[in-house]
């Protein structure tokens, strides 16, 4: 009698029909654990986040980790060997580093976007700045500014007000950021009365920051992106490379203030 139970167990329609379920629904979990780490320059969060968010919808087998950081701490991550798939700097520089390094992989390394650095100051501010030279006034006391060993926008900054001869001057001034998201939340609150960030970052701001200037810069701002080599999907990775290059992308990256490559 156990035989003949326990093959009729077997041949239930029922239980068949439960395994059957149970391996469908297996499948699509088992796809959906599938994850991709972008790590990303901070200044990118807005967009990123949009695109992140686009990815999954068309690939919904995919879940994509943002991890938001200022170029030089990034990829000092990556050196370290923590989990990333993707980079996205937010200067060429950053990247050469990663490149000559061996951190990423040279092949799929391409530009994807532009961005311009400007003087931002606090939307309540009544200073009256309207350039470059104003920072210098005695009554300008704090000028935040990225920390330029590891970020770009600082490098940016620096560059810009040594060859306008500012530089020194305005030095005891600089309050120092770890990443442009900090100078925006800094210019919010009025605890600066002036910093240096990229228009994208103003533009997510909305009316808690105003432009006074633009600053200029000798090479265009270039964001390059690239699969990183000790990833352990490099197909997929390339895949999400492609996918930010693709005009949907491109229109999505423009939305939030960013010039084309």
């Amino acid at each position: 009698m156990k035989a003949l139970r326990h093959s009729g167990q077997r041949g239930n329609p029922l239980t068949v029909l439960l395994l059957t379920m149970m391996a469908w629904l297996a499948g699509p979990a088992a796809a959906a654990a599938q994850e991709l780490i972008v790590s990303a320059a901070a200044s990118l969060t807005s967009a990123f986040k949009a695109i992140g968010a686009a990815y999954e919808t068309a690939h919904p087998e995919v879940k994509v980790i943002l991890n938001f950081a200022a170029s030089g701490a990034l990829l000092q991550q990556i050196e370290r060997g923590a989990p990333a798939d993707v980079f996205a700097s937010a200067d060429a520089a950053t990247m050469d580093q990663g490149q000559a390094g061996g951190l990423i992989d040279p092949a799929t390394r391409r530009d994807f976007a532009t961005n311009r650095l400007v003087v931002a100051v606090p939307g309540t501010s009544s200073r009256g700045l309207q350039g470059l030279a104003d920072l210098s006034r005695d009554e300008i006391k704090r000028i935040a500014i990225g920390n330029p060993a590891f970020m770009p926008a600082g490098r940016y900054a620096r560059e810009a007000l040594v060859v306008a001869g500012l530089w020194a001057n305005l030095e005891p001034k600089f309050i120092y950021a770890n990443t442009v998201l900090q100078i925006v939340d800094y210019l919010a609150r009025g605890e600066v009365d002036a910093g240096f960030v990229f228009i994208t970052d103003t533009a997510a701001a909305g009316d808690k920051t105003r432009v006074i200037t633009e600053l200029t810069i000798q090479a265009p701002i270039r964001y390059p992106i690239a699969v990183v080599a000790a990833s352990r999907q490099p197909a997929l990775a390339g895949g999400f490379v492609a996918f930010v290059l693709s005009a949907a992308v491109q229109d999505i990256l423009t939305g939030h203030g960013f010039g084309k490559p």
